[in-house]
């Protein structure tokens, strides 16, 4: 035990530093991490970070992106968006019901795949006062379904010889987590990276309206805290800095070359903290709800995007 530990005091920052070479894509890195995991290798403290890097990388991914192209995408998603959040939440508390999975972890599930994964079910979980196991069993689902998400979605993309826009769009419609999102649209071409992370963060903003429904339903226990996702205004910032002042040019193509390897280190940071017993205590219901909702906004996007 003592010599797992040695060696994933040196094995983590290794990796991380290796997120910074062309080597490691998107794909590799969670990979990576979810080997590391797997045989034994993980560090006690590193995951703690993962929501920060993710955080402060779509920040600085926003130096580098078009104003004009954001609004743009902002105007066609937010429809897209707003359809599939409702779509997605009534089809799980639905379906939640049918396959009798706990109404908390129902919830969770379905605001983690209809809006942006862990960071909606952490925003939720204290609103609506969710146990700590129901918090984690919804986290489980949802990253093992980002994980897939993130190896398969470029190559069904490239079969069905998707556009750069159209495979943006569907990226962020479909994909539960942020850094998914990011790291498929990566993995397909920048302007489908720009698209997807621009139409992910609209439907990121979700997480407020649904929060205020949930603590309105739970008024009479006491009302909780509504965590905003504060990086969004900052994301939000950094392209209006960028596209006001464009005499920094190449001081904004580094800190967007930052930002997108940032995204990587993240996604290893995510894969190094899978564990094969956390599926387990999951139990298959949940599974059953998390795939099937993924498989009808998966789908149905497809087919509507395409048509």
């Amino acid at each position: 035990m003592t010599d797992v530990k040695k060696y994933s005091q040196f094995l983590f920052p290794l990796f991380i530093i290796l997120c910074f070479t062309p080597m490691i894509t998107p794909a590799v890195a969670l990979v990576s991490g979810i080997a590391l995991s797997v045989i034994g290798f993980r560090h006690e403290k590193v995951n703690k970070y993962t929501p920060q890097v993710l955080q402060y990388s779509i920040v600085l991914m926003g130096f580098g992106m078009s104003l004009s192209e954001v609004i743009k995408a902002s105007k066609n998603g937010f429809i897209e968006t707003a359809i599939s959040v409702i779509v997605v939440m009534t089809s799980g508390l639905l379906l939640g019901r049918l396959l009798k999975v706990k109404g908390n972890i129902a919830l969770l599930i379905s605001a983690g795949t209809a809006i942006c994964g862990g960071s909606a079910i952490a925003a939720i979980s204290p609103v609506l006062k969710s146990e700590e196991n129901e918090s984690s069993m919804a986290l489980i689902v949802v990253f093992i379904l980002n994980a897939v998400a993130l190896l398969i979605f470029p190559f069904i993309g490239h079969y069905f010889n998707l556009s750069q826009e159209v495979f943006g769009n569907w990226a962020a419609i479909a994909i539960h987590d942020t850094s998914s999102v990011t790291g498929a649209g990566a993995a397909y071409g920048s302007e489908a990276l720009q698209i997807a992370t621009t139409v992910k963060l609209i439907r990121a903003l979700w997480i407020i309206p649904l929060s205020i429904v949930i603590a309105l339903f739970n008024k009479k226990e006491g009302g909780r805290k509504i965590n905003f996702p504060w990086f969004i205004v900052l994301f939000a910032l950094a392209i209006t800095i960028a596209n006001l002042f464009p005499t920094m040019n190449e001081t904004y193509t580094h800190l967007n070359w930052l930002g997108r390897r940032g995204i990587v280190v993240a996604l290893f940071l995510i894969g190094s903290g899978f564990s094969l017993e956390s599926i387990k205590k999951s139990g298959y219901r949940s599974f059953v709800l998390g795939i099937t909702l993924w498989l009808i906004i998966g789908v149905g996007s497809f087919i509507v995007l395409t048509s």
